[in-house]
């Protein structure tokens, strides 16, 4: 989609006045989920970004490979704790209560964290280009689920009932933020409790 000029040279002297130059992951997503809010994902670039935080494009590309990785976040360091959660629940807790258990607590989030991470979830499900590009890091996270069932249940991951939880848990998650972004009101908590207990009940 073409930007019109008058835009481009009105965010260009906003970004030359009012912004102190910065250079920190969180600064630069604070500042880019402002310009996707206001602009839209796909009309805002790197550029516009770096602009807006008063750094040039080398700068921005030392924190993030692209705008994508920027919705994303620190989205590899999360998997590493993940992973570590997962591992430190106790042997005799069963699969399915486990993975339960975990997943809710990890996506617990503070109250004044919520609208933020929101913001994040939407673009991530809602955006296309950003659901076209969720491939990858939707398969580390599956990856991941599946290891620690192939683990509990004492099998290879390439076996069929590790391989089914991975993808079954991907889907569970996936519909109760869906279910979580369509109403307010819900509960992120109770949401993942409640698709996670469905197949509790069914392994």
């Amino acid at each position: 989609m073409d930007v019109p000029s008058s835009r481009v040279i009105d965010r260009a002297s906003r970004a030359k006045v009012g912004r102190p130059r910065v250079a920190s992951p969180a600064e630069l997503e604070r500042i880019g989920f402002e310009l996707f809010e206001r602009d839209g994902f796909e009309q805002t670039t790197v550029d516009d970004i770096a602009a807006a935080a008063g750094i040039g494009r080398r700068t921005f590309f030392r924190y993030f490979a692209s705008k994508n990785d920027l919705v994303w976040g620190n989205f590899e360091e999360q998997l590493v704790y993940f992973r570590d959660h997962l591992a430190a629940v106790p042997a005799n807790v069963p699969l399915m209560r486990a993975l339960r258990e975990t997943v809710v607590e990890f996506n617990n989030f503070d109250h004044d964290v919520v609208p933020w991470h929101r913001r994040r979830m939407e673009l991530i499900l809602r955006v296309p280009a950003l659901r076209a590009d969720s491939t990858l890091r939707y398969d580390s996270w599956r990856e991941l689920i599946t290891d620690f069932a192939a683990e509990r249940t004492g099998v290879a991951a390439s076996a069929p009932e590790p391989r089914l939880i991975g993808h079954l848990a991907l889907a569970a998650s996936i519909t109760a933020y869906e279910l979580w972004l369509d109403d307010e009101s819900v509960d992120l908590s109770d949401a993942l409790n409640a698709t996670y207990r469905r197949l509790e009940t069914g392994f």
